[in-house]
């Protein structure tokens, strides 16, 4: 809520000053958002940023709109379509769904993969592959659908494939196109572990040839697997790929730098990588500039901690930064959740509690108790949030190293740290539950608190308000590690006599700007995060 008052009040002196962004060349409709930039430190309304498995995904801008398209990750022969999202903030997606369709598509049965879109000559273009041809003497490869409105219905432009055979050793798949400063259309792709760039016509449909006449450039830099991405950045070409196994926990994100669109282009860094407190399985990225700026973010799908199946992805996105020299520094996956999307996708729910998302915070309403975390396994951590208890005999708060939720008679094991209409407490929970400390402080129904966490090996701390000085500091060697949440809960009223049914549970508390991270390690970001 906080991030959309400021957002509001700068809006509003924008337009009072009469500012007007500069505009970004490009296909139809090629207008920059309007308002100040989105300078966020991470998906801030949270990671998964929309509900489902989906992977591979790229964006592009259309006007005062960012228009996503990712794979739709389910078994190879269901993947038949493919969905889209647009946003005019990086915050509210709406969807669209089967933007694209085997259907629309004659030599397209399934594998519908990682599409590119771009904007040129009056329409919209969105480059794909199909079939996962395994040599050349099967049908399909990378094709290419237009459409007139970014939301489709894309529909085959030429009737066959554009790149429909092996060269060079790649697989015709996992395209990218990029369009340079002086009109000229490059695709990059390439599985198999190998990577070819090639010129596009005018048209967009047909493939031109380089000045020595050929058509196929191949450009595997070293590790080179699959997932191309190229962008442009101070005169520098960026070339980004995928490395590892996309099934398995050491899929990843690396880069090369050229002076030229073409390479050569030698390995400089893995920047993006699973963060086993996270998410596993990070790879296959987009990346986005706001316009008029140089924010840039990196889009990507990963695999949450909880999920063994392999199409089991989902999509993110996190701030990207370079260093003085122009090499991308490593991106830190942040977890951050303040709910100005109006959803809570990515947490998980247990106990009696109905949880709501509404009104950029996170409501919990039972009548006994109720958990709700995030997918993590943080250790060594710092947790905060701000908790507001909507009922004076509530009680609600931050729960951290939580291990087998849905158990027990606290429903978790784990620690808490709850305000109470007392005070705050800092309790374990589980098979050996206590109450580890109090702390009297005035805790009225409405106000919010800020509430911080700190827990560094046996060492556990409690803030309120006061970001400095703990109210309670405790050790504890219980629990080292688990997910992090919230928690709310109603004590146990005195029998009244006469009492009749039980009132329906109203909300207990509100949560919003929850953000946790490792207290061990330092982010790299040349800019720091908000939280």
């Amino acid at each position: 809520m906080h991030r959309l008052r400021r957002f509001a009040l700068a809006l509003t002196a924008v337009l009072l000053l009469g500012f007007s962004p500069p505009a970004q060349a490009a296909g139809p409709a090629s207008a920059p958002p309007a308002g100040p930039p989105l300078d966020y430190g991470t998906a801030e309304a949270g990671n998964p940023i929309v509900d489902g498995w989906y992977a591979d995904p790229d964006i592009a801008r259309y006007g005062d709109q960012y228009w996503l398209y990712p794979t739709t990750s389910q078994e190879y022969d269901a993947q038949t379509y493919l969905d889209a999202f647009s946003s005019t903030d990086l915050v509210h997606w709406t969807k669209h769904p089967r933007v694209l369709d085997v259907a629309n598509v004659s030599w397209a049965e399934r594998a519908l993969w990682a599409p590119a879109p771009v904007a040129r000559n009056g329409k919209y273009y969105l480059y794909f592959a199909a079939n996962d041809i395994q040599n050349d003497q099967q049908l399909g490869g990378i094709g290419v659908a237009v459409a007139d409105k970014p939301g489709g219905p894309y529909v085959d432009a030429i009737g066959h494939p554009l790149i429909g055979a092996f060269h060079n050793g790649a697989q015709p798949i996992d395209q990218d196109v990029f369009v340079d400063d002086d009109g000229q259309a490059y695709m990059y792709y390439g599985g198999w572990g190998h990577a070819n760039v090639v010129k596009l016509n005018p048209d967009m449909t047909s493939l031109g040839t380089f000045e020595d006449g050929t058509t196929f450039r191949e450009i595997t830099p070293e590790n080179y697997v699959e997932g191309s991405q190229m962008f442009k950045r101070d005169g520098r070409y960026y070339l980004m790929w995928s490395e590892g196994g996309w099934t398995g926990p050491d899929y990843s994100v690396s880069y090369a730098m050229s002076d030229s669109p073409t390479g050569p282009f030698h390995r400089a860094a893995k920047v993006l990588q699973q963060d086993p407190e996270v998410a596993r399985g990070s790879g296959h990225n987009a990346v986005v500039n706001i316009p008029g700026t140089d924010v840039w973010y990196i889009f990507y799908h990963r695999r949450p901690l909880s999920e063994t199946d392999g199409n089991h992805r989902a999509l993110a996105y996190d701030r990207m930064y370079f260093g003085p020299d122009g090499t991308i520094l490593p991106v830190t996956m942040k977890v951050h959740d303040d709910f100005d999307d109006g959803n809570a996708v990515g947490w998980h729910t247990y106990g009696d509690a109905d949880w709501t998302a509404k009104g950029g915070a996170y409501s919990g309403a039972s009548a006994t108790s109720g958990l709700a975390l995030q997918d993590t396994d943080f250790s060594d951590l710092s947790y905060r949030g701000e908790v507001t208890l909507t009922r004076g005999r509530s009680e609600a708060g931050l729960a951290f190293r939580v291990t087998q939720p849905g158990t027990g008679s606290d429903g978790f094991d784990g620690y808490y740290a709850d305000l109470t209409r007392d005070g705050v407490v800092l309790g374990r929970a589980g098979d050996a539950p206590k109450l580890l400390a109090t702390a009297r402080m005035r805790v009225a129904a409405g106000r919010a608190h800020q509430v911080k966490v700190e827990a560094v090996g046996s060492c556990l701390r409690v803030y309120v308000d006061d970001m400095t000085t703990p109210r309670i500091s405790v050790t504890d060697t219980t629990y080292t590690s688990g997910a992090n949440g919230v928690r709310v809960s109603r004590p146990a009223a005195p029998a009244r006599q006469g009492a009749g049914h039980p009132r329906s549970p109203a909300p207990l508390a509100r949560f919003d700007d929850l953000a946790i991270h490792s207290a061990t390690t330092q982010t790299t970001a040349a800019t720091p995060s908000r939280h």
